[in-house]
């Protein structure tokens, strides 16, 4: 059913903020869930309790992501059916079924064992404890695992039949194993993953600037910078794999809209360009000369390119510019923490890591580049599949409902408030966990904060300490 163009664009602002939002959460809470339960993992075998400080100082900051992140996909699926109707009823057979198994699956299994996880410990057994931090883990990691099958399905449909406008399964294999998911999933886990290292080596850093809590400070900026070494450069190859095979094959307009040429002939890849969609050029462009042929084709010729914005139809364009942008401040993002988590390599072995205050200043300001940058490359996914819902097979224009354009403003205006207040409500408990420390633990040395003499360099901004009495 057609729609105004203007309840169509309101409705897709609608879903894009939700999803932003939402994703905000995941690209955390996933990473955190795993690292608490090699944190308890470690304490269950060793007996340290610099591992127990560690579980229960990131468990209360992890428990609030958490919860948040179920207040905001809830409303995503309303979203579905309110906004976009047409498209929920043609669908309805495939992803159904699947965000009915991410419910029965993941999110039972994680709201099963969560009230263990948060309250158990010191009340169940440490095997208990254990386990219900690694079913957690698990659960995050399917619910990831489902969602992430339901919108590749989007982008790359498979294993169905279309009867009377609707879109029905004939062979789950290849529709949950579909061709985006075989890519998207490593890469969305090495995202979130990377995402909380180095929200786990930022906070660490700060502790150290702060000279508080140094034992967890030290094997929490440690580990997590070190997860970050390992993790960057896998994600890099997987990413450079799936935007190689999936969508050069699968989805060229969207690789075509991230590169950003309009004419052809240009081999030069895009440092930075500002698109005139309307005129098929771009007001400014800077570019590396014959980079394109060798990030793209891993050719070193300079002699190969991706094929300009012009060989697409106009009105089956990609919006350029979230594409672009989208892409490259993913790229820009992953760069720049690996390159950091090199240089961390090479200070560790150096004995410096610790102590280098301007390379712990850096870390603490990049803390949320890992989650920007996973942010950046759904809006890459979600806005190269444009003009289509389901890619090839349903248009964004034949999607929504027949909602008032007044009332999806209102709704839409009450979202973002809602929003902005529970964003803010978040970091601000963040920031004050923060400043609370962790709980010492007896005969620890490094629990409780030194005195004002042994920090005295100013905190970085946005993490504010009370000043802690001699």
């Amino acid at each position: 059913m057609m729609s105004s163009q203007t309840f169509i664009d309101l409705s897709r602002w609608q879903f894009a903020t939700t999803a932003a939002f939402h994703m905000t959460f995941p690209a955390l809470s996933v990473g955190l869930s795993i690292f608490l339960a090699i944190c308890y993992g470690l304490y269950y075998k060793t007996g340290n309790p610099l591992y127990l400080q560690m579980f229960r100082f990131w468990r209360s900051i992890f428990a609030i992501g958490f919860a948040l992140g179920i207040v905001a996909g809830i409303v995503l699926t309303f979203e579905l059916g309110l906004n976009w109707g047409t498209y929920a009823r043609a669908v309805g057979p495939i992803l159904g079924p699947m965000i009915c198994m991410e419910a029965l699956t993941a999110f039972f299994l994680e709201a099963g064992f969560f009230g263990i996880l948060v309250w158990g410990e010191g009340r169940v057994s440490k095997r208990v404890t254990m386990v219900s931090s690694c079913m957690v883990a698990l659960g995050a990691l399917l619910s990831t695992a489902w969602i992430l099958d339901a919108n590749s399905w989007m982008q790359t449909p498979a294993g169905y039949r279309e009867v009377n406008g609707q879109f029905q399964p004939t062979n789950w294999y290849y529709t949950i194993f579909n061709p985006a998911f075989n890519y998207r999933f490593p890469h969305m886990v090495l995202a979130v993953l990377a995402s909380s290292a180095w929200f786990i080596a930022a906070i660490g850093a700060y502790y150290l600037l702060r000279r508080r809590a140094l034992p967890l400070a030290r094997k929490t900026m440690s580990i997590g910078l070190v997860s970050a070494a390992v993790l960057l450069p896998i994600q890099l190859n997987v990413g450079d794999n799936m935007a190689t095979y999936m969508t050069g094959v699968y989805q060229p307009d969207k690789l075509i809209a991230a590169e950003g040429n309009f004419n052809s002939g240009n081999t030069g890849w895009n440092v930075f360009a500002i698109a005139d969609q309307a005129q098929q050029r771009n007001y400014v462009q800077v570019s590396l000369p014959n980079a394109e042929s060798v990030f793209d084709f891993h050719n070193f010729s300079g002699d190969e390119s991706v094929a300009p914005i012009k060989s697409i139809p106009q009105n089956e364009q990609p919006t350029v510019a979230p594409v672009f942008w989208g892409f490259h401040i993913m790229i820009y993002g992953a760069w720049a923490m690996m390159t950091v988590a090199f240089i961390a390599v090479i200070m560790r072995l150096r004995r410096r890591l610790y102590t280098e205050r301007w390379f712990l200043r850096l870390v603490l300001w990049m803390l949320p580049v890992g989650v920007i940058s996973t942010i950046a490359g759904w809006v890459t996914s979600e806005s190269g599949r444009q003009p289509w819902l389901v890619y090839g097979k349903l248009l964004v224009n034949n999607s929504a409902s027949g909602l008032s354009t007044g009332e999806l403003i209102a709704s839409l205006a009450a979202f973002w408030i809602v929003y902005l207040v529970l964003v803010t409500a978040w970091i601000r408990q963040i920031v004050r966990e923060v400043r609370r420390g962790p709980d010492p633990l007896p005969g620890q040395e490094g629990s409780e904060a030194l005195p004002p003499s042994a920090s005295d360099a100013p905190a970085p901004s946005g993490l504010p300490v009370t000043p802690v009495e001699a």
